[in-house]
């Protein structure tokens, strides 16, 4: 939930004003079809033949006009000994039409390359296609959705029941056993595509996370620990009358 409500934030700090300044201006020469400034700025690694066809095909996919909005979506920062490199992603709308745009620069010795530029056509803001909804999912999105609600109340159930009871033995390990879920089945709320790792442990077996801008995930894991204490508890609580 907090990088659902400050996405824009946490992105701002990996990309400074001078940094994305400088994207948009390559954005902006490409908006105007100045391919010549782009390949003079382009990085030999990209620089070639088959640079300005691209850079057509790029230019065809901008909506005419001046943008109604403009938005970082999202920031990579690497630096090395030798060089730094910045990749900036900003989300363009042109009254109902959508472009995601990326540049990505190198900064060698105080030269500027471009190392990358691409545009990609949207359906929609991704505000709008990442938005989370119930509505449009498959039956298994609303089962893993549901047990995201179930396994984390059985959880806090038996946390609550074991912390009442009184039994032989000592009561952290049973404690740390509830807490947590043993493998992943995790969906993607947008897509509906689903991943499993058995090899996983999640704290009160579920969690829903959302990158800046990007899709929600929900994930499950199988309470074994909580559903094992709660049927052995009238067992260990004999164990404790009887001692």
């Amino acid at each position: 939930m907090l990088a659902g409500c400050n996405q824009a934030d946490m992105i701002q700090k990996f990309a400074s004003p001078a940094d994305q300044a400088l994207a948009k201006s390559y954005i902006d020469l490409l908006r105007q079809q100045r391919f010549e400034d782009i390949e003079k700025a382009a990085d030999p690694s990209i620089a070639g033949p088959a640079l300005r066809n691209a850079l057509v095909q790029m230019a065809a996919f901008i909506p005419a006009g001046e943008p109604s909005a403009i938005t970082l979506v999202g920031a990579h920062r690497m630096k090395t000994d030798a060089s730094s490199t910045v990749n900036l992603t900003f989300e363009y709308g042109f009254s109902g039409k959508w472009i995601l745009t990326n540049v990505a620069v190198k900064d060698q010795g105080g030269k500027i390359t471009i190392i990358g530029l691409s545009v990609v056509p949207q359906p929609a803001s991704l505000e709008e296609q990442n938005r989370f909804t119930l509505a449009g999912k498959t039956l298994f999105q609303y089962l893993i959705f549901a047990l995201a609600i179930v396994f984390p109340l059985l959880t806090l159930w038996a946390l609550v029941v074991c912390a009442r009871s009184k039994f032989k033995g000592r009561k952290w390990p049973w404690v740390l056993f509830v807490l947590f879920g043993f493998g992943k089945l995790a969906v993607n709320w947008t897509t509906g595509e689903w991943g499993f790792a058995p090899l996983y442990f999640q704290l009160f077996s579920a969690g829903v996370f959302a990158p800046p801008y990007g899709q929600w995930t929900i994930a499950i894991a199988l309470p074994i620990g909580a559903i094992t204490f709660l049927v052995l508890r009238k067992k260990l609580s004999v164990v404790a009358i009887e001692s």
